[in-house]
Parts: structure tokens; C-alpha cells; sequence
């Protein structure tokens, strides 16, 4: 990645001079979106919309799409992760290592048990009276 030289230091093309006041309050919406007070106001919301469907204030159908946008909220991510996988993102693909190809076991074949130890008692330890 090209670089510029400066007097403060070396930054890069990607991460000019000035953006990081743009960058910091990018992270804070994050923070602020997806952070414990979104968190804490999800659930007082799906509480809410629960307890007005059982009084029969809401619609059934509303109430479900107050909980269905809460998890698309908060599963944003996963959900984007999930779309790039299926499309088959082709610089993911080159760097997932391929996984060794197993030899085939016969059909017939039954793989051997271990034989246990010489003097070897499974019921040693058992609670049974000795007479």
C-alpha cells in the first residue's frame, strides 16, 4: 500500500491526515447503536410490545415486527457475514485452507476395538455385598 512520509510520522493513502475525528465518530455511532444502552432499550421495547399484544392493544402482527427488527439490528453483522458466504466471496475463498482428503474406509469393514489390559475388571469398583 503506497505511503506518505510526513513530520509526524508515515500514514497511509487509506487513513489520509483528518480523518480519524470522522473515524472516531463513526465508532461512537457503533458504540452507541449496538452498545449496552441499545441493548437495555431492545429489551424494554420487546417487553413492552409483549405485554401490549397479551392485553390485545397491539396487533400480533406489529408486535412480531418490533422482535424481528431487533434481531435484524443486533444480527447485522452476522447476517452480512451470512450473504458474503453464500455468494461466495472470492477472497475469502483463497484464503481458506483446503482440508486433506481422507482415505475411505471400506463399507465391510468394522474399525477394531482396543482390547482392554491383562487383569482388567470393569466392575471393580462396583457396590456389591461380598457374601
Amino acid at each position: 500500500m503506497p505511503t506518505i512520509w510526513t513530520s509526524g510520522g508515515m500514514d497511509s493513502l487509506a487513513d489520509p491526515l483528518g480523518s480519524s475525528p470522522l473515524l472516531n465518530a463513526v465508532s461512537w455511532l457503533e458504540g452507541t447503536l449496538l452498545g449496552t444502552i441499545a441493548t437495555s432499550i431492545a429489551v424494554v421495547s420487546v417487553a413492552g410490545t409483549g405485554m401490549m399484544m397479551l392485553s390485545g392493544r397491539l396487533p400480533i402482527r406489529r408486535g412480531v415486527t418490533v422482535v424481528i427488527g431487533c434481531f435484524i439490528l443486533f444480527g447485522a453483522s452476522t447476517i452480512a457475514a451470512g450473504i458474503r458466504a453464500v455468494a461466495g466471496d472470492i477472497d475469502d475463498a483463497e484464503e481458506r485452507p483446503v482440508a486433506a482428503a481422507q482415505p475411505a474406509m471400506p463399507s465391510n469393514a468394522t474399525p477394531a476395538k482396543p482390547s482392554p489390559p491383562p487383569g482388567y475388571d470393569p466392575y471393580a469398583g462396583a457396590a456389591v455385598p461380598t457374601r
